[in-house]
């Protein structure tokens, strides 16, 4: 409704330019411009766009005003050609300012071409406005060139036209000139007000100019500046890195409002400072202030990083009650809290409760599902959005490749790639890294590396997924030599380059290498960061140097994560330090630590090292409090513990109870069935792996091969050897060959285990000739036996185990004098049996 003003239906045209400016709705302007035509103003009724009979400059100007008002841009700019055309109604400076307005707001790029051309024309070009207006446009356009060049032509400038050339170049790239501009207006006697220095401020940020945010700071202590300004400074000093500057700052305000609040809380978080984020947010409840949008994003994601599942339950349910939890920033930033503390479930009906679900909401619920180690569900997430006629942004194809390569789906990857170029988003640095990442993971580096050496700028970023891809995939070699290159192109390593690097070290045991790394990594200032000293650690274990990976494990400075203790754990099962693996995980959760999936996973084996049973079903009882006892990983290694400890029973238990077995599933079934000497079940279990269309694999064929081997199925072992390359094409490695030699030579089929040598496809190691030594000292043939240490003595000269072997061989048979030969043999070559001991 209009106010009583419109009722009282004024005569005078100019009467209706105070309404004009007040109208904030369409149907207001429609029922002032109904009103003139009755008036005769304008000549016609059916569009504002005809010539008024008595054209008033200041009417039309209104009219333009308020459609800009209502983001009528195109009716603006047509009721201004119609000015242009008119003899009696020229434009003056103040239509040419709410026209450029418009030309903004449609970002109407020729438009505005046209009104600077013909303003110039009517010699308005050096007009204060005027000049404000065209800066604006032509930065808001991308053409800071034809901005900066109004500005510099100006005569005059006032403090708005200063303002809005800072902004101009502040909100693009050329942050440099913007601050260079805001110390030019300082210079020139110009007084910066509010305004230009929230211009500015971005630009420091992203310049991340110490000096110049304390020079700032000293000019707004001097004076009296709004809230805005002083939470300005807050974020000026966080994104400079000073939190605790920023922090002082807030303390000592004395009118801070939720903006305050919410500045500081992301400030925090932006300098990886979480709990402090969360003493903030409890702060803010006891004191029944309003939790905005940025304070409860902010808490969803310290939450999230802090793992504390209770806090960011608490933040939810607090941002249900504001009202707030529709909004897709808030529902993103809950998402990803509770895909962090792997609650995929709760992330999901998060997503599902939300409405409006554009782009950023899809993108989050697809990360969320990849951070939950969800791949599977993030693919069947992105063919959904699909569905929803959504086009994948950057951030979403960063998101879903990933699930890509966790699943080795190489074909999904490539079309997912197709699309990132149809949509010329594969240009993007981020997304060329994500790519090269996802080929480097699913092992086709040549096309990682055809994308890599075309790029036209390459961050360290992507540097790192290459080297990390080579690590991951077991190419140490290629992963040091992308290192080099890196160094001798001139980019400077960062602690993902080490992160992806020293484990490149630990795959090829290369501990000299390793030590230069971590000599680089102290003299580059990267040994504080937690990922980097994690890697040494782990480096330190597998390259067998202990008392290293310990010294830096117990260094007090270092602030131990989860990553940590388990690659600790992980380390002494490597070295053969079971109780010191297991002393390692009571002591993680006594520092209120939560064990996970892979802590779990690493202290299994020490525990079934040391045939602990207790301490293993004490482990078991854990991961079913915990929630971690329906993972895949966790099952399989229950079922090897189980096993190992002497109760195959609880193995068989467990294994039936599982909702998802994978090929390991099996192979760990099939090895205690080989281990406690089933063979027939162990058979039996095969036939069903084959008949569930599980993936069978060369671990499985020795698991049942070794299983026949000790139940002595002789005519079983040999059918299923040979149908393990002509039914499953899969070629048979030595190990098998061993596994064969000692089925046969057990059963002193002797011939047919030296046609089986012969008939070896590649040169037969110690492990093949060992088990065949072994069957003839069972059976007393000394005469395969001498064939077998011969070839043993050229494979492993300095066994001594061989010649005593044959010596009891000979001894076995009665053949006392060649018995005394190979002892005397044994003396001459130098080597000694080791004595035995009893530990009784």
């Amino acid at each position: 409704m209009f106010p009583p003003l419109l009722r009282q239906f004024p005569t005078q045209p100019t009467h209706y330019i105070p309404l004009l400016r007040s109208c904030t709705q369409l149907h207001q302007i429609f029922q002032i411009h109904a009103r003139l035509i009755l008036l005769g103003t304008l000549n016609q009724p059916t569009t504002t766009t005809t010539s008024p009979q008595n054209p008033i400059v200041i009417l039309y100007n209104s009219i333009i005003r308020a459609y800009n008002n209502t983001t009528q841009f195109d009716k603006s700019l047509k009721l201004y050609r119609q000015m242009c055309n008119s003899t009696t109604a020229r434009p003056d400076k103040y239509t040419y300012t709410f026209v450029l307005k418009a030309c903004t707001g449609k970002l109407g790029f020729w438009a505005g071409e046209e009104v600077h051309r013909r303003l110039l024309e009517d010699g308005l070009g050096r007009d204060v406005f005027i000049g404000t207006g065209l800066i604006d446009f032509w930065c808001k356009m991308g053409r800071v060139e034809r901005a900066r060049k109004v500005f510099d032509e100006m005569p005059e400038r006032d403090v708005v036209v200063w303002n809005a050339m800072i902004a101009g170049l502040a909100q693009g790239e050329r942050v440099g000139d913007a601050v260079g501009l805001f110390r030019r207006m300082w210079d020139e006697g110009m007084v910066p007000n509010s305004v230009t220095l929230l211009n500015v401020f971005p630009a420091v940020c992203r310049l991340e100019d110490e000096r110049m945010c304390r020079s700032i700071h000293g000019f707004v202590a001097r004076r009296v500046f709004r809230t805005e300004v002083v939470n300005g400074l807050i974020d000026l000093y966080s994104k400079c890195g000073c939190v605790d500057v920023a922090w002082c700052i807030f303390d000592r305000m004395s009118g801070r409002d939720d903006v305050s609040w919410g500045t500081m809380m992301a400030g925090y978080v932006h300098n990886g400072c979480f709990e402090p984020v969360l003493e903030l947010f409890d702060e803010m409840k006891g004191e029944r202030r309003v939790i905005n949008k940025v304070s409860a994003v902010s808490a969803s994601l310290a939450a999230g990083e802090l793992r504390d599942l209770g806090k960011g339950e608490e933040i939810h349910n607090f941002a249900i009650q504001q009202h707030i939890d529709s909004d897709t920033s808030v529902a993103t930033s809950i998402m990803t809290m509770y895909a962090k503390c792997g609650e995929l479930e709760n992330a999901k009906q998060v997503f599902q409760g939300l409405k409006d679900r554009d782009l950023v909401a899809w993108s989050a619920s697809i990360a969320a599902a990849v951070q939950c180690d969800h791949p599977d569900e993030a693919l069947c997430l992105f063919r959904q959005m699909l569905k929803e006629k959504l086009k994948p942004n950057a951030v979403t194809i960063i998101s879903v490749l990933p699930a890509c390569s966790e699943r080795s789906c190489l074909k999904l990857g490539k079309s997912v790639h197709c699309y990132a170029v149809k949509t010329c988003v594969d240009s993007v640095p981020v997304v060329g890294s994500a790519l090269v990442s996802m080929y480097a993971k699913c092992q086709s580096f040549r096309y990682g590396l055809v994308i890599f050496h075309k790029m036209s700028c390459k961050d360290v970023v992507v540097w790192n997924s290459l080297i990390n891809g080579y690590s991951q995939t077991g190419h140490p070699d290629q992963a040091i030599q992308m290192f080099h290159e890196l160094r001798s192109s001139g980019m400077r390593p960062d602690p993902g380059t080490m992160v992806g690097v020293v484990p490149a070290c630990a795959l090829s045991h290369d501990l000299a290498r390793g030590m230069h790394l971590h000599g680089l990594i102290m003299k580059s200032g990267f040994e504080s960061d937690c990922h980097v000293k994690n890697a040494l650690v782990d480096m330190y274990a597998k390259c067998g140097r202990l008392s290293f990976a310990e010294l830096l494990f117990n260094d007090d400075e270092f602030m131990k994560d989860e990553v940590t203790w388990n690659a600790m754990i992980a380390g002494y099962v490597q070295n053969s330090c079971s109780d010191k693996a297991f002393s390692t995980f009571c002591k993680m959760k006594l520092e209120n630590l939560k064990p996970n999936v892979v802590s779990v996973v690493s202290v299994l084996p020490a525990i079934a090292d040391l045939a602990a049973l207790r301490d293993g079903m004490c482990v078991h009882a854990y991961t079913k409090k915990m929630g971690l006892d329906s993972n895949t990983l966790v099952c399989n290694s229950f079922i090897d513990m189980y096993h190992k400890c002497g109760h195959f029973d609880y193995s068989e238990l467990y294994f039936y109870e599982m909702e998802n077995r994978d090929t390991i599933s099996w192979n760990a079934m099939l090895s205690g069935y080989a281990a406690h000497g089933q063979g027939d079940e162990a058979i039996t279990l095969f036939t069903q792996l084959t008949k569930h269309n599980v993936l069978v694999d060369s671990v499985s064929f020795l698991s049942v091969l070794s299983a026949c081997r000790h139940a002595g199925l002789v005519d079983k072992g040999k059918v299923i050897f040979y149908s393990m390359k002509d039914k499953y094409h899969l070629e048979p490695k030595l190990e098998h060959y061993a596994c064969m030699v000692d089925l046969l030579g057990r059963s002193g089929l002797f011939n047919e285990t030296m046609e089986l040598i012969k008939g070896m496809p590649m040169e037969p190691d110690g492990g093949v000739w060992g088990a065949l030594l072994s069957a003839c000292r069972m059976h007393s043939n000394a005469e395969v036996a001498e064939v077998a240490l011969e070839h043993l003595v050229k494979l492993e000269p300095g066994n001594p185990a061989h010649y005593v072997g044959l010596s009891n061989i000979y001894a076995q048979s009665g053949r006392w004098l060649e018995a005394t030969g190979s002892r005397l043999k044994l003396g001459d070559t130098g080597l000694r049996k080791a004595a035995g001991c009893s530990w009784a």
